[in-house]
């Protein structure tokens, strides 16, 4: 059999397989065996990604590669449906890749409860990588309700202070509650279409055939919105962002913010319902251009390490929904691309501030200074980590603020250039306090706890984690084009969908035509004769309005 037909399977069973052996393995005080047993795991299944990459055709736009559709229950009709295309391949591997860093850096931070630790950090990577293949809406949410659990739990278990069981239960309130609402518009989908399968309701978006219940469909849109928003998070739904980031251990919050919940909207909302998103655009744009300048200058004022790392995070996921809303080539192509480029940059800063707590126990800025000659390692990783994510040209950073800022003149909206203007600053205001960051912590004299510890710099394993992204850094910027062949395939078959929503839906034509204009029941009817047809024209009042 053709491993192609079941790698999909393959990359979800490893993980799944490895936490439920891990929770079988006794813990013992001072070993390291559930350690060693999660990076095996992990090693594996990003290997396996890896085959993805080596085996996608980017000619095919639009079809779905390495599928597997088997019938599961058949009343509701379920099926186990998977597959990827441009917009989740690279997500796929990212997912993997970013999983055994994570074990990495929690070689030494999670000493005690180490069975419960990677149990749950390799149920998180089984739910992320369902979500990102799954190709049945009721298979995607069960694996979108399994990505909630395992993190609320890392938050209130291993969290830093006694604050992380308010902040677990605030994350998993904000989650669950939208997480509800979407599987009641799932439901309602199933009730008026009979079916579960992506693709199909796809076709039936792309011929409007879903219902003829605006107002239902409306609202069904709505709560896929909501749900993916809170996720993401969009301004003004970061509500627990902050707390869950300041708790989290290192590993879970490098997958925690962005990833999950923008590729949902470009793959469920704008697949399934692509005219109210069409119209829901300008409200998306000016809350993403919003978002960008709101987290720069909240991180700008920031003394806490997790706090600024936290509205970073915001910001540089506010850029993402600048881009893919603008429905242009360049802000979709950019979009996407951001994705893996915030994650990545994110996960960096995240395992670097990580790092920093190790050796020096505090998150506040105020206590640091002067590391730069006890640190030459680090702060090298910590100025390329601040590069990429400023957008310095030849980094990635700057490819996907670029298309982004790029698709944001282009977009048909009101005020493009209002909210590309104030997306511009806050590339500025992050530059700001990026750099502002760096020089608190490596530069001018000894701060209180740089006196009193003597830290260390990078060992053999950490370098064995920062590395890769450093090199990511520069390839991706470099060799763009490697990455965005399969991501324009999706970005391409995104703009050129038929939607019904036009900013103006009266259109000036020349024709050598004659006729007559008359109002019927409220319509105005537009009769024109040209060579001896007659063509009959009508338009609403609204319509005309």
């Amino acid at each position: 059999m053709n491993i192609n037909s079941y790698i999909l399977t393959l990359i979800l069973l490893t993980p799944l397989v490895g936490a439920l052996i891990l929770a079988l393995i006794p813990e013992r005080e001072g070993s390291k065996i559930h350690h060693w047993g999660a990076l095996i795991v992990t090693l594996l299944t990003f290997l396996f990604t890896l085959h993805l990459a080596f085996h996608y055709h980017p000619t095919a736009p639009g079809a779905f590669q390495f599928e597997q559709n088997l019938p599961w229950i058949t009343s509701p009709a379920i099926n186990y449906h998977l597959g990827v295309d441009g917009l989740s391949l690279w997500l796929v591997i990212l997912a993997g890749f970013l999983a055994p860093i994570g074990v990495l850096c929690s070689w030494n931070a999670i000493k005690t409860r180490t069975r419960l630790f990677f149990t749950l950090f390799l149920l998180q990577q089984v739910a992320m990588l369902g979500i990102f293949v799954a190709l049945d809406l009721f298979l995607y949410y069960g694996f979108w309700e399994l990505s909630i659990v395992p993190m609320t739990l890392l938050i209130a278990t291993f969290g830093r202070t006694e604050n992380r069981r308010r902040a677990a239960i605030k994350f998993f309130l904000y989650a669950f509650i939208p997480s509800a609402i979407l599987l009641a518009a799932i439901i309602w989908l199933y009730t008026v279409t009979g079916t579960f399968d992506l693709p199909t309701l796809q076709a039936l978006a792309a011929q409007h055939a879903i219902s003829g219940n605006t107002t239902a469909l409306w609202l069904c849109s709505l709560a896929f919105l909501v749900a993916f928003a809170v996720k993401v998070p969009i301004f003004p739904l970061h509500g627990w962002l902050s707390e869950a980031v300041q708790e989290a251990p290192t590993a879970a919050v490098m997958v925690l913010a962005g990833k999950l919940g923008l590729y949902s909207i470009l793959r469920f909302s704008f697949g399934l319902f692509p005219d109210q998103t069409h119209h829901s655009a300008p409200l998306l744009i000016a809350l993403g251009a919003i978002g960008i300048a709101y987290g720069a200058l909240i991180a700008l004022v920031q003394t806490d390490l997790k706090k600024l790392a936290a509205f970073s995070t915001l910001s540089h996921a506010s850029f993402v929904v600048l881009g893919i809303f603008t429905f242009t080539i360049a802000g979709l192509d950019g979009g996407i691309f951001q994705i893996l480029n915030e994650s990545l940059i994110g996960a960096a800063l995240f395992l670097l501030l990580g790092l920093l707590y190790e050796r020096y126990g505090t998150y506040d800025m105020r206590d640091y200074g002067g590391l730069a000659t006890k640190h030459p390692w680090m702060v090298t990783m910590f100025v390329i980590t601040a590069l990429a994510a400023a957008g310095l040209p030849m980094l990635s950073g700057f490819v996907g603020e670029f298309l982004i800022l790029s698709g944001a003149m282009q977009a048909i909206t009101p005020h493009p250039i209002l909210w590309t203007v104030i997306a511009t600053t806050g590339v500025i205001f992050g530059a700001c306090y990026l750099l502002s960051m760096i020089q608190k912590l490596f530069y001018g004299k000894l701060g209180l706890r740089s006196e009193e510890v003597a830290g260390w710099d990078l060992c053999a394993r950490e370098h064995l984690e920062l590395w890769p992204f450093a090199a990511l850094f520069l390839i991706m910027g470099v060799a763009s084009p490697f990455w965005m062949k399969p991501i324009d395939t999706f970005g391409t078959l995104t703009v050129d969908k038929p939607i019904h929503f036009e900013p103006n839906p009266i259109k000036h034509i020349e024709s050598e035509t004659y006729g007559s204009t008359k109002c019927v029941d409220g319509m105005t009817v537009i009769e024109a004769i040209d060579n001896g047809c007659v063509s009959r024209v009508e338009i609403t009042t609204k319509e005309a309005r």
